[in-house]
């Protein structure tokens, strides 16, 4: 009996220990995807989106499952955000699809471990990497 009770009580702390660390890479990755943003809207420069994309998801998923699944909830409400209101914006007419699709073309390969730099454009100051 005293075996059983303290393999469920290991399984308990393991858990929490688990889940701790779940949550606490969740609030780092989504710190990583608001330092990206937060890059994207400073430097301003025409065809950068994309690697910033990449990059706040890649340094999101590097910091663990709690990072890839942040990085995905972000991505995906932010998307899905954007196309609501395009259509207002636009109506029906499709206006945005393609650029949200390769948005999310450069989540993926950002929380699929893939370089960032990928999407890098020319010229684009070294201070955002």
């Amino acid at each position: 009996m005293k075996l059983f009770t303290g393999l469920v009580f290991c399984s308990l702390v393991l858990g929490v220990n688990s889940w701790f660390s779940f949550m606490t890479e969740a609030a780092q990755g989504a710190w990583d995807m608001w330092r990206a943003y937060s890059d994207m809207r400073e430097a301003n420069y025409k065809g950068a989106d994309k690697y910033f994309h990449a990059r706040g998801n890649y340094d999101a998923a590097r910091r663990g499952p709690g990072g890839v699944w942040a990085a995905e909830v972000i991505s995906d409400a932010r998307e899905n955000s954007q196309r609501v209101t395009d259509f207002f914006k636009y109506g029906d007419s499709g206006h945005g699809v393609e650029d949200s699709e390769a948005d999310q073309v450069a989540n993926r390969w950002g929380r699929s471990g893939n370089d960032p730099n990928h999407f890098r454009p020319a010229g684009l100051p070294d201070k955002y990497k």
